[in-house]
Order: structure tokens, then sequence, then C-alpha cells
């Protein structure tokens, strides 16, 4: 009996480590921005399914363009209006506890960095018009959001000045006081990433949320569970970040592969990603396709 007393207080000190990575909490991020029919930014946050909204796109920047938004259908930047109205979504998404981007870059646009002087500009606008600066021209208002995406998929020469974009941006953090400016990232999943491996390997950013869709060798599939693990723990083991998400697309149609289904998320996929250390949640692309859904309230209680 005594030797029974003796094995199970070993087991308690040994594996409790254990027991809580398989019982780790998740979030749920989202895109938003990229068709008027998802809804405004207050509707979105009010549903309390996402801890993060990153607003697509500022997607034109660098090598001396005039930088510019672009949010679909929700409003017009170069209207007399504007897109200023933004600036009451985004405030009260903060005001329950939610974070909010300006996600840079996206499939669609016109930006690159030539140098890391275009960098130290680029970061430069981006405080003063959408952070903690000053502009008479903030494109979404007077809100100051939390921080900066990047999700940069095209510019040639472009991955080594994302790198000093992220640190103009982090120093920024000595003249936030009580506020701090949040990064995050969503690179492809083959490893490493084409744009941003320089600026991942800094190792400030919190969040990067990897982009697991439109890239068959590293998905997830029924046939590639094993490549999609080996990705996942490649880019935890490779790379300094304060939390990982699966990035996945929301529906069949968000993406041209990827696509996972509620009930394969909970039975294997988000078992698997808990077994990890840094396990930050799951991103959607995008809030349209999980209105038409509804992917993160079924994935939710599990994420």
């Amino acid at each position: 009996m005594a030797t029974c007393k003796f094995l199970f207080t070993i087991f308690l000190i040994i594996f409790p480590s254990f027991l809580l990575k398989s019982d780790a909490r998740g979030e749920i991020a989202v895109y938003w921005g990229q068709n008027e029919q998802e809804g405004t930014l207050t509707k979105t946050c009010n549903t309390r399914r996402y801890a993060y909204v990153n607003i697509a796109f500022l997607s034109t920047f660098g090598n001396g363009r005039n930088p510019k938004i672009n949010l679909a259908g929700h409003c017009d930047p170069d209207s007399a209006k504007g897109c200023r109205r933004i600036s009451n979504g985004i405030k009260n998404c903060q005001g329950q506890g939610i974070k909010v981007m300006i996600s840079i870059g996206g499939g669609d646009g016109s930006y690159t960095l030539t140098s890391d002087g275009d960098a130290t500009a680029v970061a430069d606008y981006i405080w003063n018009n959408f952070l903690g600066g000053w502009s008479n021209s903030r494109p979404l208002g007077d809100a100051v959001l939390d921080g900066v995406d990047f999700d940069i998929e095209q510019g040639q020469g472009g991955s080594p000045h994302y790198a000093a974009l992220a640190r103009r941006l982090s120093a920024y953090n000595k003249r936030r006081a009580g506020k701090r400016v949040y990064l995050t990232a969503a690179p492809q999943c083959p490893f490493p990433d084409h744009w941003l491996n320089g600026a991942l390997r800094t190792g400030l950013f919190d969040c990067v949320w990897i982009q697991f869709y439109n890239n068959p060798s590293c998905e997830y599939s029924s046939r590639n569970r094993g490549g999609f693990r080996r990705s996942w723990r490649q880019w935890t083991s490779s790379i300094q970040a304060r939390k990982f998400f699966i990035g996945l697309p929301a529906s069949t149609s968000a993406a041209g592969s990827g696509y996972i289904s509620p009930e394969t998320m909970r039975s294997e996929v988000l078992p698997f990603l808990k077994g990890f250390e840094g396990y930050g949640g799951v991103m959607l692309w995008d809030r349209y396709n999980d209105v038409q859904s509804g992917y993160s309230s079924a994935i939710r209680g599990s994420v």
C-alpha cells in the first residue's frame, strides 16, 4: 500500500503540466473588411466569438506610394466621409477586451518595401495614422488600434525590410505608456515563409497565425496528416512568438484548399495542437465566410 501511495504521489508531481496542456484554452482571430455583407465591426465583436479582429487591409504602401486602405464595400477612403466612421466600431470592440489590428498587405494590392529607410517611413505612417501618433488625416478616425498584422503575400526583395518594419513599430512601445503595440503575422505554412522569415526571426511577434490553406504540401488533409503535423512542429520550434494559431478558411468557398470540417477539428486537429506549448487558437479567413458557415460557433467550445 505504501508503494502505491508513493507512486501516486510521483504521478501527481510529474504529470500536471501534461494535463494542463491537454486542457489548453485557445482563442479565435478573424479577418474583417473584405465583404460588406459580413456586417459591421460592431456586430462582429458583439458576437463575442473573437479575441482578435484584423481590419483588412492597408493594401497600398512602400516605394514612394501614398498609403491607402481598402475595405471593399464597407466605405470609400477617397470619399468626403472616408472610413472614419469605423472608429466607433473599433472602440466598441476594444471596450469588450477584443484586440483590433490593422492588417497590412493581403493577396491583392500594390505594396513592397525597397529599403530599411522605406520600412521606417511606412512604420511612421502607420504609427501616426492608426496607432498612438497624430495625423490630421487618420483613415479610420481617432480610434487607436492595438497593433499591426503582417499579411505579406507579394513584393520583390521585401523580406529583409519587413524585419526593419517590425523593429521600428516595436520601438514605439517606448512612447506608448500603458499600451503596447502588438505585432501579429500570417505567414504561409511552407517553412520558411518567403516574405516574412526575416521579420519573424526578430522574435518581436505576439501571435503568428499560420495559413494552413492554399498550400497542399503542409495543410491538413486525410492524406497529409503527417505533412501537416511536421509543419506545425517546425513552425512552433523554429520561430519565437508568444502564441501560434492555425489559420483556416471559414468555409469551403473561402479558399482553394485547406478547409477542415468542425467535426475533424474537434476530434483530431485541436487535440493535437493543444499538446504544444504556445498554442494560441484558430485564425479564420474571414468574417463573411464565418457568417455563412457558422464555423466559429461550431468549434468555439473546443478551441
